[in-house]
């Protein structure tokens, strides 16, 4: 396990490509749908899972964050959302669109995004602060039965 979370840190920090417009979110929306298996889904401040969601679940986590992003970052480039290959992703990062602060740029110590789609099993970030009460309750009703 440790050796896994060595991996997820290092991919953590790796290279990663914006997604600068509403298109490029789609066609990355439609990679993932279409090999939905083996993905962790990872909510920063919340613990880190310990297993994959089943294709459902990711499918309808895409549908929901696209209509959070596309409703609360109201400008005409998407711009909050990172992914490591784009052609063929295992690991996206997805900014807070109420929560950016300084989301571009390089620094030792970057902010964390709200959420994280990956393919290795996510380590704990350690959000400086809990999620807003608003965006705990919209993650927890992802996974109620």
């Amino acid at each position: 396990m440790q050796q896994q979370q060595g991996e997820f840190q290092q991919a953590f920090r790796g290279t990663f490509s914006g997604v600068l417009r509403w298109e490029q979110l789609d066609a990355l929306w439609a990679r993932l749908r279409a090999d939905a298996h083996g993905w962790y889904l990872y909510a920063i401040g919340e613990p880190p899972p310990a297993d994959t969601v089943e294709e459902p679940v990711l499918v309808r986590f895409i549908e929901e964050i696209d209509a959070l992003l596309r409703r609360e970052h109201q400008e005409d480039y998407c711009g909050i959302v990172y992914v490591d290959d784009p052609q063929s992703p295992t690991l996206v990062k997805i900014f807070d669109p109420n929560n950016l602060g300084v989301s571009c740029g390089y620094s030792d110590n970057p902010p964390l995004p709200g959420w994280i789609l990956s393919r290795l099993p996510p380590s704990d970030l350690q959000a400086p602060m809990p999620q807003p009460g608003n965006r705990r309750r919209w993650w927890q009703r992802m996974f109620a039965s």
